[in-house]
């Protein structure tokens, strides 16, 4: 599945591409660190590095790019993984996608390409599920603006990590 919108392309990552996702991720992460943004410092010592193994594996993790670069990542999962149910409870209806590591690369950062992922998602997974769901730590004042300004509902906090949700436009 290939998409274009103003700036970008969209694709699945290919099941051989988990060492680029991983070394972006980590890349992102120690900018995150170095810019002293508390997020996914657990990255840069290997957490997440078999689940992001396994949702390359299971066709959830998309890469981003632009003039054939990559310049971003996101996974949207349509199972809850045990971190989800951690923060959300358990998805008894089943009627969620859930967004995990939406990363931009540094240089692009400020350019809306978050938005246009978002919009992205917003436009090709409604048929699937009714919301979309997503955490992040709370003291990020930024990322939580980012989220509420792209019309996701705060749904409170778990674990100091913030709570959204966001309904899918439905498709046929």
């Amino acid at each position: 599945m290939v998409n274009h919108l103003k700036q970008i392309v969209v694709q699945k990552v290919s099941h051989d591409d988990h060492e680029v996702i991983i070394s972006l991720l980590k890349e992102i992460a120690q900018w995150l660190k170095d810019h002293k943004i508390n997020q996914w410092s657990y990255l840069l010592v290997g957490g997440d590095d078999e689940e992001i193994i396994y949702a390359i594996q299971h066709d959830h993790t998309y890469k981003v790019l632009k003039d054939d670069t990559l310049i971003a990542t996101f996974t949207l999962s349509p199972e809850q993984s045990e971190w989800d149910q951690h923060i959300f409870g358990k998805d008894a209806f089943s009627d969620s996608m859930y967004l995990h590591r939406l990363a931009v690369v540094p240089e692009y950062m400020n350019q809306g390409i978050g938005k246009e992922i978002l919009h992205w998602i917003q436009e090709n997974m409604g048929k699937e599920k009714k919301y979309i769901k997503l955490d992040c730590v709370a003291d990020n004042v930024k990322l939580n603006r980012f989220y509420q300004d792209n019309g996701f509902e705060y749904l409170g906090e778990t674990d100091n990590h913030s709570k959204y949700r966001k309904v899918l436009v439905r498709r046929a």
